[in-house]
């Protein structure tokens, strides 16, 4: 899993590329669309999951569950559009974003594999397998959600509204995954 921001900045790309440029000059809607792919579990964004999950050195069935994970991550997010400012051919579309915590659970689950190691011991050996499934059964379970501000910034090309890359922060904020501990969260 340590793969993942690598492999969702593919995912987001692709989005970005594929399903994001519009007609309509509202780069309101544009966003809208952009998070509603996720939401809806669009054919891109599936088709990446599928490439990030066999990359991952999981068993088949935690790769089974972090496919749940993931696509329970997407379709529950929630989002509004907070702010619109337009300025000819650019555009910023802030919206609020809530998703599932996952960065407050790892390092709960890493503390917790910190001071209970010996929980994850088969024939006195650690077993990685072990920690990886209490975690994923962890993150399944979890339910606490975290929101975050995101700019989106669009630029007018041929007439279509375009979403431009975001940032790293940005997209870790979609998947839950962003470390905030030294920001100041957001309510």
């Amino acid at each position: 899993m340590k793969k993942i921001k690598k492999l969702l900045l593919l995912v987001v790309g692709v989005l970005i590329i594929s399903g994001c440029s519009m007609n309509d000059d509202q780069a309101k809607k544009v966003v809208e669309q952009y998070l509603n792919n996720y939401i809806k579990l669009d054919n891109n964004v599936t088709s990446q999951l599928d490439d990030l999950i066999a990359g991952e050195d999981l068993t088949d069935s935690q790769k089974k569950v972090y496919r749940e994970i993931l696509e329970r991550q997407y379709k529950d997010m929630k989002y509004k559009i907070i702010d619109e400012k337009y300025e000819e051919n650019e555009s910023k579309i802030t919206a609020k974003v809530t998703v599932y915590d996952y960065y407050k659970v790892q390092e709960e689950i890493a503390e917790y594999l910190k001071n209970n190691r010996e929980q994850f011991y088969k024939d006195g050996v650690y077993d990685e397998d072990s920690y990886i499934d209490y975690k994923l059964d962890t993150m399944k379970k979890y339910n606490e959600t975290v929101t975050y501000d995101i700019d989106f910034i669009l630029k007018k090309e041929n007439n279509n509204w375009v979403i431009q890359d975001l940032d790293a922060d940005d997209i870790e904020k979609i998947h839950g995954i962003y470390d905030y501990s030294n920001d100041q969260k957001e309510d």
